[in-house]
Protein backbone atom coordinates (compact mmCIF):
# COMPACT_ATOMS: atom_id res chain seq x y z
CA UNK A 1 0.00 0.00 0.00
CA UNK A 2 0.69 3.18 -0.60
CA UNK A 3 0.18 6.21 1.72
CA UNK A 4 -1.68 9.13 -0.03
CA UNK A 5 -1.49 12.63 1.68
CA UNK A 6 -4.79 14.45 0.73
CA UNK A 7 -5.08 17.85 -0.69
CA UNK A 8 -6.96 20.11 -2.50
CA UNK A 9 -7.16 18.69 -6.33
CA UNK A 10 -9.37 19.66 -9.45
CA UNK A 11 -11.47 16.88 -10.62
CA UNK A 12 -12.60 16.18 -13.98
CA UNK A 13 -12.26 17.43 -17.40
CA UNK A 14 -13.58 19.74 -20.03
CA UNK A 15 -13.03 17.78 -22.95
CA UNK A 16 -16.03 14.83 -22.15
CA UNK A 17 -19.41 15.60 -21.17
CA UNK A 18 -19.42 12.71 -18.36
CA UNK A 19 -16.27 14.53 -16.96
CA UNK A 20 -17.33 18.30 -16.45
CA UNK A 21 -17.38 20.45 -14.81
CA UNK A 22 -14.17 20.51 -13.27
CA UNK A 23 -14.32 21.11 -9.31
CA UNK A 24 -12.35 21.57 -6.77
CA UNK A 25 -12.13 18.38 -3.93
CA UNK A 26 -10.96 18.16 -0.72
CA UNK A 27 -9.30 14.82 -0.10
CA UNK A 28 -8.61 13.33 2.98
CA UNK A 29 -5.32 10.80 3.57
CA UNK A 30 -5.71 7.39 2.26
CA UNK A 31 -3.65 4.35 1.10
CA UNK A 32 -3.90 2.73 -1.88
CA UNK A 33 -2.21 -0.54 -3.71
CA UNK A 34 0.89 0.02 -5.11
CA UNK A 35 0.33 -2.23 -7.93
CA UNK A 36 -3.25 -3.84 -9.28
CA UNK A 37 -4.73 -6.71 -7.63
CA UNK A 38 -2.86 -10.28 -9.39
CA UNK A 39 -4.42 -13.27 -9.85
CA UNK A 40 -2.06 -14.95 -6.81
CA UNK A 41 -3.55 -12.58 -4.66
CA UNK A 42 -7.00 -12.76 -5.56
CA UNK A 43 -6.92 -16.56 -5.34
CA UNK A 44 -5.14 -16.04 -1.88
CA UNK A 45 -8.75 -14.37 -1.03
CA UNK A 46 -11.16 -16.15 -2.95
CA UNK A 47 -10.24 -19.56 -3.68
CA UNK A 48 -10.65 -18.75 -7.48
CA UNK A 49 -9.37 -17.23 -10.43
CA UNK A 50 -11.87 -15.86 -12.91
CA UNK A 51 -9.45 -14.19 -15.44
CA UNK A 52 -9.74 -15.08 -19.16
CA UNK A 53 -5.90 -14.68 -19.13
CA UNK A 54 -4.07 -16.46 -16.48
CA UNK A 55 -0.50 -15.92 -14.84
CA UNK A 56 0.11 -15.34 -11.33
CA UNK A 57 1.53 -11.98 -12.15
CA UNK A 58 -0.83 -10.85 -14.42
CA UNK A 59 -3.94 -8.32 -12.88
CA UNK A 60 -7.24 -10.38 -12.12
CA UNK A 61 -9.43 -9.77 -14.27
CA UNK A 62 -13.49 -10.47 -15.26
CA UNK A 63 -14.20 -9.34 -11.61
CA UNK A 64 -17.53 -7.35 -11.45
CA UNK A 65 -18.13 -4.94 -8.93
CA UNK A 66 -20.36 -7.15 -6.40
CA UNK A 67 -16.82 -9.64 -6.60
CA UNK A 68 -14.67 -6.60 -5.69
CA UNK A 69 -16.43 -5.75 -3.55
CA UNK A 70 -16.70 -9.10 -1.85
CA UNK A 71 -12.70 -9.54 -2.21
CA UNK A 72 -12.52 -6.62 -0.09
CA UNK A 73 -15.19 -7.47 2.41
CA UNK A 74 -12.49 -11.06 2.82
CA UNK A 75 -9.70 -9.20 2.89
CA UNK A 76 -10.85 -7.30 5.79
CA UNK A 77 -11.66 -9.90 7.83
CA UNK A 78 -8.65 -11.98 7.21
CA UNK A 79 -6.11 -9.08 7.85
CA UNK A 80 -8.15 -6.87 10.55
CA UNK A 81 -8.29 -4.09 8.62
CA UNK A 82 -10.89 -2.31 6.92
CA UNK A 83 -10.18 -2.07 2.65
CA UNK A 84 -12.81 -0.93 0.17
CA UNK A 85 -12.80 0.52 -3.20
CA UNK A 86 -11.78 3.74 -3.61
CA UNK A 87 -14.10 6.74 -4.57
CA UNK A 88 -13.61 8.12 -8.33
CA UNK A 89 -12.05 11.24 -6.66
CA UNK A 90 -9.16 9.12 -4.58
CA UNK A 91 -8.06 7.22 -7.83
CA UNK A 92 -8.36 10.16 -9.73
CA UNK A 93 -5.94 12.05 -7.11
CA UNK A 94 -3.78 8.75 -6.60
CA UNK A 95 -3.26 8.34 -10.47
CA UNK A 96 -2.19 11.70 -11.48
CA UNK A 97 -0.03 12.24 -8.61
CA UNK A 98 -0.22 15.89 -7.71
CA UNK A 99 -0.51 16.53 -11.30
CA UNK A 100 -3.40 18.75 -13.07
CA UNK A 101 -2.49 17.30 -16.99
CA UNK A 102 -4.47 14.26 -18.64
CA UNK A 103 -1.31 11.96 -17.48
CA UNK A 104 0.63 11.88 -13.99
CA UNK A 105 3.39 13.00 -16.64
CA UNK A 106 1.66 15.46 -18.48
CA UNK A 107 -1.53 16.80 -21.26
CA UNK A 108 0.34 14.24 -24.12
CA UNK A 109 0.12 11.11 -24.99
CA UNK A 110 3.69 10.52 -26.54
CA UNK A 111 4.93 9.23 -23.19
CA UNK A 112 1.95 6.96 -22.56
CA UNK A 113 3.88 3.72 -23.54
CA UNK A 114 6.69 3.70 -20.75
CA UNK A 115 3.50 3.92 -18.51
CA UNK A 116 0.91 1.70 -19.33
CA UNK A 117 -0.29 -1.22 -21.77
CA UNK A 118 -3.37 -0.16 -23.89
CA UNK A 119 -4.65 -0.68 -26.95
CA UNK A 120 -1.90 -0.23 -29.26
CA UNK A 121 0.93 -1.87 -27.52
CA UNK A 122 -0.97 -4.85 -25.18
CA UNK A 123 -1.41 -6.83 -28.07
CA UNK A 124 -5.09 -7.06 -26.77
CA UNK A 125 -4.03 -9.01 -23.70
CA UNK A 126 -2.79 -7.99 -20.05
CA UNK A 127 0.88 -7.88 -18.98
CA UNK A 128 2.47 -8.85 -15.77
CA UNK A 129 1.77 -5.86 -13.24
CA UNK A 130 4.48 -3.09 -12.09
CA UNK A 131 6.50 -3.35 -15.24
CA UNK A 132 5.95 -0.06 -16.81
CA UNK A 133 7.11 3.39 -15.20
CA UNK A 134 5.71 4.44 -12.01
CA UNK A 135 3.74 7.49 -11.31
CA UNK A 136 5.95 9.97 -8.90
CA UNK A 137 3.86 8.55 -6.14
CA UNK A 138 4.83 5.27 -6.62
CA UNK A 139 1.82 3.46 -8.54
CA UNK A 140 1.96 1.36 -10.96
CA UNK A 141 -0.39 0.46 -14.15
CA UNK A 142 -2.66 3.39 -13.12
CA UNK A 143 -2.42 4.51 -17.08
CA UNK A 144 -3.59 1.17 -18.31
CA UNK A 145 -3.19 -2.73 -18.63
CA UNK A 146 -6.99 -3.26 -17.24
CA UNK A 147 -9.63 -0.72 -15.85
CA UNK A 148 -10.09 -0.38 -12.15
CA UNK A 149 -13.77 -0.31 -10.43
CA UNK A 150 -14.02 2.46 -8.19
CA UNK A 151 -16.95 2.92 -5.23
CA UNK A 152 -19.25 5.18 -6.80
CA UNK A 153 -22.46 4.77 -8.82
CA UNK A 154 -22.35 5.76 -12.39
CA UNK A 155 -23.13 9.47 -13.13
CA UNK A 156 -23.71 11.19 -16.79
CA UNK A 157 -21.69 13.94 -15.55
CA UNK A 158 -19.80 15.55 -11.86
CA UNK A 159 -22.94 18.35 -11.30
CA UNK A 160 -23.64 17.51 -7.67
CA UNK A 161 -20.67 15.63 -7.04
CA UNK A 162 -19.18 15.20 -2.95
CA UNK A 163 -16.50 17.43 -2.53
CA UNK A 164 -14.92 15.87 0.16
CA UNK A 165 -14.08 13.25 -2.17
CA UNK A 166 -16.13 10.31 -0.92
CA UNK A 167 -17.71 7.80 -3.41
CA UNK A 168 -20.68 8.89 -4.84
CA UNK A 169 -23.54 6.27 -4.36
CA UNK A 170 -27.39 6.26 -4.96
CA UNK A 171 -29.46 3.17 -4.33
CA UNK A 172 -30.06 0.73 -7.04
CA UNK A 173 -26.42 1.83 -9.27
CA UNK A 174 -24.09 -0.15 -10.05
CA UNK A 175 -20.41 0.89 -9.68
CA UNK A 176 -18.42 3.01 -11.88
CA UNK A 177 -15.08 1.64 -13.67
CA UNK A 178 -14.31 5.47 -15.36
CA UNK A 179 -11.07 5.09 -15.58
CA UNK A 180 -7.83 6.07 -17.82
CA UNK A 181 -7.31 1.70 -18.99
CA UNK A 182 -8.16 1.22 -21.81
CA UNK A 183 -8.51 -2.32 -22.01
CA UNK A 184 -12.03 -4.01 -21.21
CA UNK A 185 -11.48 -6.21 -17.65
CA UNK A 186 -12.15 -4.37 -14.13
CA UNK A 187 -10.30 -5.46 -10.84
CA UNK A 188 -10.40 -4.03 -7.55
CA UNK A 189 -8.06 -1.68 -6.36
CA UNK A 190 -7.46 -0.68 -3.00
CA UNK A 191 -7.56 1.51 0.14
CA UNK A 192 -7.81 2.02 3.93
CA UNK A 193 -8.13 5.12 5.58
CA UNK A 194 -4.72 6.11 7.05
CA UNK A 195 -4.35 6.66 10.54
Amino acid sequence: MVSVEGGESQMGSADGKSEQPIHEVQLDNFSIGRIPITQAQYQAVMGSNPSNFKGVELPVEQVSWQDALEFCDKLSKMKGQQYTLPSEAQWEYACRAGSTESYCFGDGAAELDGYAWYDKNSGNKTHPVGKKKPNDWGLYDMHGNVWEWCRDSWHKNYAGAPADGNPWEEAGHEGSNRTAGVTAWAFAWLWSPVQ
